[in-house]
């Protein structure tokens, strides 16, 4: 596990859901190229492209409609906040509604990852990765 700033979690709820997002964006990307390489090498512009799919707003709209009936009332409210968040941004190649159940999932992850909840962060997170990996065959 990476370093955690506040690895009691007392404080992670109390941070602002796109800030949730933005840790919780860093976190999805570095848990997808894991797996990716951990299936076996690859040229590194081959797993960038496999990445890509897994990491765009549909793939992690899909991803957060496979967890969201399986999350906690606490986690599916910080989902709810992020996917609600009145983002500055607009989204290029994605429609609104991904794009904010994205930015949920995201500050879900977030979350999990500024508690300190390894374990469940990796059960949402394998969930999340199977979801989108079913929905391409």
């Amino acid at each position: 596990m990476l370093f955690v700033p506040d690895s009691n979690g007392d404080k992670a709820a109390l941070y602002s859901p796109l800030a949730l997002a933005f840790v919780g964006d860093a976190v999805y990307e570095l848990y997808v190229r894991t797996r990716l390489i951990a299936e076996g090498n690859a040229p590194a512009s081959a797993l960038h492209k496999r990445a890509s799919g897994y990491v765009r707003a549909q793939a992690q709209a899909a991803s957060a409609c496979a967890v969201l009936d399986l999350l906690s009332e606490d986690e599916t409210a910080i989902y709810k906040r992020g996917r609600n968040a009145k983002s500055p941004t607009v989204p290029k190649n994605a429609k609104l509604t991904d794009y904010r159940r994205a930015t949920g999932l995201e500050a879900l992850l977030g979350y999990l990852y500024l508690k300190g909840e390894s374990e469940r962060l990796d059960e949402v997170m394998g969930l999340a990765f199977e979801a989108v990996r079913e929905a391409e065959k």
